[in-house]
């Protein structure tokens, strides 16, 4: 089992249709030993708000070509990403977050999305609102994944799974902006010390103006330690993080706050 895994997490604008910049970036990371990379929630795809303006067949062919290029590159490279993606289907967009690695894809549709009148991601989108039910987790190196959608951050629902999956980093592309630094700042690492785990988050970069708002998307792409301690992050320009995360740190932090075996001898963990 190892007992260290480099994660990557890319801080980007909406690409397009046009991906080579992935390459890069994914040339430098691998460079350093990166298994696995983040991307944040609409860089493959448009913001939700503008794909009302653009046609299915574009979407469904934005999304086609990144999968099968990220599917290529994860191949040739022997990584894993994690990115957001915008899936077309007869009853409408679904906002799922996609696993790509060499043997295969899978994919987590997100089951929680934003309600507010202005940011009404569960009106535009055609995700089932049905009783919730786990997150996508995966192995990785002996490192168990889970991947929750940014929005989902909120809910104790899917943190009782890292818990419960004994989960060693959680995935968190984001797309954040109205000056929230903070709020999600203190979010990311209050849970990741209560929880005893990494936390990698990958929030977009760029803007989006419409009559009301400007949405300005200002990255703070970041990797919280167990003990809740921002370890590296970004500022508000296109980049990079790369770093290292310890399977100890993990044991070690549980071991210390025993908040599991608490849960456990009241019968309230298996």
């Amino acid at each position: 089992m190892a007992k260290s895994l480099t994660v990557a997490a890319l801080q980007l604008p909406t690409l397009g249709m046009n991906a080579t910049r992935l390459e890069f970036y994914l040339k430098k990371a691998t460079e350093r030993g990166a298994r696995l990379i983040l991307l944040g929630e609409y860089v493959l795809n448009h913001f939700f708000k503008e794909l009302a303006t653009m046609s299915k067949n574009m979407v469904k062919t934005q999304t086609k070509k990144h999968l099968e290029f990220l599917r290529t590159l994860s191949s040739e490279y022997g990584v894993v990403f994690v990115a957001p993606v915008v899936q077309v289907k007869k009853d409408g967009y679904h906002k799922v977050v996609a696993k790509i690695s060499p043997s295969n894809i899978r994919y987590y549709e997100q089951q929680i999305l934003i309600p507010y009148k202005h940011w009404d991601e569960k009106t535009f989108f055609a995700n089932p609102v049905e009783k919730l039910h786990e997150p996508m987790t995966f192995k990785l190196d002996g490192f168990r994944v889970m991947v929750m959608g940014g929005y989902e951050i909120h809910f104790d629902y899917f943190w009782h799974y890292v818990t419960k999956k004994k989960v060693d980093l959680v995935l968190l592309p984001t797309a954040s902006t109205f000056g929230s630094h903070n709020r999600w700042r203190e979010i990311i690492k209050t849970q990741a010390f209560l929880h005893g785990c990494y936390v990698l988050r990958a929030n977009r970069i760029g803007e989006y103006i419409d009559d009301s708002f400007k949405w300005h998307f200002y990255g703070d792409t970041m990797l919280v330690s167990p003990e809740g301690e921002v370890e590296m992050v970004l500022e508000d320009k296109e980049s990079m993080l790369v770093e290292e995360i310890e399977k100890a740190a993990v044991t070690q932090h549980r071991k210390i706050w025993a908040f599991e075996k608490e849960l456990k001898e009241r019968k309230a963990l298996p």
